[in-house]
């Protein structure tokens, strides 16, 4: 899902969220389709030590069923390990220690495959239930009625559940069912009908979320999906928020900042730019423009300025209002038929499409705009640059003057705020975790409180964005919460001074009441486990202190979790993988053809590289760009120095680059150049691929354990509840504190479950080598 649907509609886990909302900075992004190279394909044999002739020691043969569980081939281990029982007469050493991992890894696969027959069945007995018009027990409704759109989501979310618990033949059967198709056309109907009604996210939300989950290869639910996000995205831009008004959104966006950023691009993006193509998008984005304000759901707008003066309405009023007054439906109608007509001129041109030609049609719009629509200006050079970029890629963006200091922010990981991690808990503003020694630690706010009120505005309605927008602020300045605690009749309001906050990117398995982190998992063979959240700036610097740590007590092999670490910096991902080798490449950054710049190179030093100790990185589809080159480098065939277990990873394929050149304080973020692995195979982005419809983006991992929604919320609920800090002083009227043993914690996460036996092999395998030398 792109970035606007995500801020849109969240997907299925409530992810908390750090004040500030350190998602990690974006630093690497996705490649044109043209420059695809071959895809990326880790050589699985990640080992720790030398590997001796299997035919020349009895080793030989646990040192090969070690390096079939890296390859995440357990299968074949078990018959390894069996064939070298017979062979040796049992009398092999290590062998037992290695059938040990094989059958704790094959009753985590049982566990696995039993739970999902189990649920599969189970959401098969409630879409029997939901056919019979018994809504018992799945839902608030008794009896089932599908012109209910609750009872309609209702029973889309039990189809989703139950595809995703199907095997091919499963799911083939179920969306084969006529209840199901039924279902399905009857929220595709509805769905007609909220779109006529200029209903967008109603449209989305009810009906083409669950078509996209429930059938996510299909093209048709997808971009209708993608279009309904679109329009749902150009209706909010015209409305208020608890925190700004549509005018101070677009506060200080101007033309000739635009302008200078497509300049730029023509020196320094990283391939050729298809200006036409820029154009019809933006042109398209336009029309989309004028659809949106004709449709019956403008009229609020208009409706809500007719009745109430935005200056003086209300805090909550402003929530629900817009000072945009939409323009009637026969200049939008002329406003369509004259961007027709630019297009028209537009084919009609024969001689080459530059950059020139470009800003050409933006005139014209601002031109046409002017005289016919009056839309407000910054909104439609806003929402025309949006569209002309994206058919670069995904993540060359304008950064406008409103939104520089919160993407400075996101790139520091530093900010002014009161030191809490929120999350929305059924739609209510909470508070998941405070950060040690920080304003909100010793206020008397507390981990699951409930955030009624910011500075006595409501947030029933704020988004988190808006909320940690409402929150942070300048240092030495106080933040009023209202504040309802579970088991509290009355609610309280806690005033708390902002102060300067580091959000740490490192983080153990377990966080002690004091805040202190847990980084040893296994205490008796030594295995110490490292989650990075983003590569900042100060992250090498914690994760060295960290490793000495881990090191000082014995460290004997190490699991790095960067599952939904998003990114970062490049220097922070070079320093952190040059910890782990003591020379070679690490990363190629490659610019595009004829930009007359040659390729950057960062190596490894030997200097200060820890000990050669087994490590597993956990990755996923979250895993993205820094973390794409960590995990890529330290397990390619170049070094191998790490076996990675997960999912593939997100796949971005390209480093960004920051300039102020558009001036004003506006900032462009653009796709400066590929990056390559070590061995020189590209890191694909995920949006090339998809185009060629292929899935081999990103960095694929050596042992495959991908995770099941009802997997990952266990395993992301399990997480938060270790990660929780409460305040200092909590008495023992307060709700209780879950903590979780390691074996728990184990138990509710497969990926980390499975990486843990690999570490386990390759320490076996460590020793069985040394023993034969």
């Amino acid at each position: 899902m792109s970035e606007k649907s995500k801020s849109v509609f969240g997907r299925a886990i409530d992810k908390y969220v750090v004040l500030i909302v350190c998602l990690a900075t974006v630093v690497f992004s996705s490649s044109a389709g043209a420059f695809a190279s071959r895809p990326v394909v880790l050589d699985a044999r990640a080992t720790t030590a030398e590997v001796p002739d299997s035919k020349s020691t009895k080793a030989g043969a646990v040192v090969k069923a070690c390096e079939l569980i890296s390859q995440g081939e357990f299968g074949a281990a078990r018959q390894a390990i069996e064939e070298a029982t017979r062979t040796s007469g049992g009398k092999a050493r290590f062998l037992p220690e290695i059938a040990e991992i094989v059958t704790e890894y094959e009753q985590v696969s049982r566990r696995r495959q039993l739970a999902r027959e189990k649920a599969y069945e189970e959401q098969l007995a409630d879409i029997e239930k939901l056919r019979n018009g018994d809504a018992n027990d799945i839902g608030d409704a008794n009896e089932l009625d599908l012109s209910d759109p609750n009872d309609q989501s209702l029973v889309l979310s039990v189809i989703t559940k139950a595809v995703e618990f199907a095997d091919g033949a499963q799911e083939k059967q179920l969306l084969g069912n006529e209840f199901v198709k039924d279902t399905i056309q009857a929220a595709i109907d509805r769905a007609v009908q909220l779109e006529a009604e200029g209903n967008w996210l109603e449209a989305y939300t009810s009906c083409y979320y669950w078509l996209t989950a429930i059938d996510p290869n299909n093209e048709a639910y997808s971009d209708h999906a993608e279009q309904l996000l679109d329009k749902a995205q150009i209706a909010a831009s015209f409305e208020d928020s608890p925190c700004e008004t549509s005018e101070e959104r677009y506060a200080g966006v101007k033309r000739e900042m635009f302008e200078r950023a497509v300049y730029a691009l023509s020196v320094n993006y990283v391939s050729m730019i298809d200006y036409r193509q820029m154009a019809v998008k933006g042109l398209d984005r336009c029309k989309l423009l004028a659809d949106v304000l004709a449709a019956p759901s403008a009229l609020n707008l208009a409706s809500q300025n007719s009745t109430a003066d935005a200056n003086e309405a209300s805090e909550s009023d402003k929530a629900v209002t817009s000072s945009f007054v939409p323009p009637d439906k026969q200049k939008l109608m002329a406003w369509s038929a004259a961007l027709a007509a630019v297009e028209d001129e537009m084919d009609d041109t024969v001689t080459g499409f530059d950059k020139n030609k470009f800003l050409e049609v933006l005139d014209r719009v601002l031109t046409l705009n002017m005289t016919i629509a009056q839309l407000p200006e910054p909104v439609l050079i806003t929402h025309f640059a949006e569209a002309a970029l994206s058919e670069l890629d995904p993540y060359t963006v304008m950064v406008w003057p409103k939104q520089v200091e919160d993407f400075e922010k996101m790139m520091t990981n530093e900010f002014t705020g009161i030191g809490i991690e929120i999350s929305k808990r059924q739609g209510r503003l909470t508070v998941a975790s405070l950060l040690p020694d920080t304003p909100a630690y010793n206020s008397g706010l507390d981990a699951g409180d409930v955030i009624a009120k910011v500075n006595g505005v409501e947030t029933k309605e704020m988004s988190l964005m808006c909320a940690v927008h409402k929150i942070t602020g300048p240092k030495g300045t106080s933040v009023k919460l209202t504040v309802e605690r579970p088991g509290e009749e009355k609610a309280r309001d806690i005033s708390i001074t902002r102060d300067k906050i580091t959000v740490p990117t490192i983080r153990g398995w377990q966080r002690t009441e004091a805040g202190e982190w847990l980084y040893m998992i296994d205490e008796e063979e030594k295995i110490g486990y490292i989650r990075q959240t983003s590569f900042s700036g100060e992250s090498s610097e914690d994760m060295e202190e960290v490793l000495l740590k881990l090191e000082e007590e014995g460290l004997k092999g190490l699991i790095l979790d960067i599952r939904f670490n998003t990114g970062g910096l490049l220097d922070s991902a070079v320093s952190i993988a040059d910890k782990f080798l003591d020379g070679g490449l690490i990363v190629k950054t490659q610019p595009g053809p004829g930009l007359g710049k040659w390729p950057s190179y960062s190596t490894a030093h030997k200097s200060k590289t820890h000990p050669n100790y087994p490590i597993v990185i956990l990755i996923n589809s979250s895993s993205a760009s820094a973390s794409e080159i960590v995990a890529g480098a330290l397990a390619d065939k170049s070094h191998r120095r790490a076996v990675l277990v997960g999912d593939r990873t997100h796949g971005k394929g390209s480093v960004q680059g920051i300039t102020h050149y558009p001036g004003g304080g506006a900032q462009l973020k653009y796709t400066m150049a590929y990056y390559h692995l070590p061995s020189n195979q590209r890191v694909e982005s995920r949006d090339a691929m998809k185009k060629l419809g292929r899935t081999d983006w990103g960095v694929g991992p050596n042992v495959e354990v991908k995770l099941r929604s009802d997997e990952l919320k266990a395993m992301i609920d399990m997480q938060r509840e270790n990660d929780v800090l409460v305040q200092a002083g909590r008495n023992g009227a307060s709700p209780e504190l879950k903590k979780h043993s390691i074996e728990e914690t184990l138990a509710s996460d497969p990926q980390l479950a499975v990486g843990y036996l690999v570490v386990k092999s390759k320490l076996i395998e460590a020793s069985a080598s040394a023993k034969a030398k």
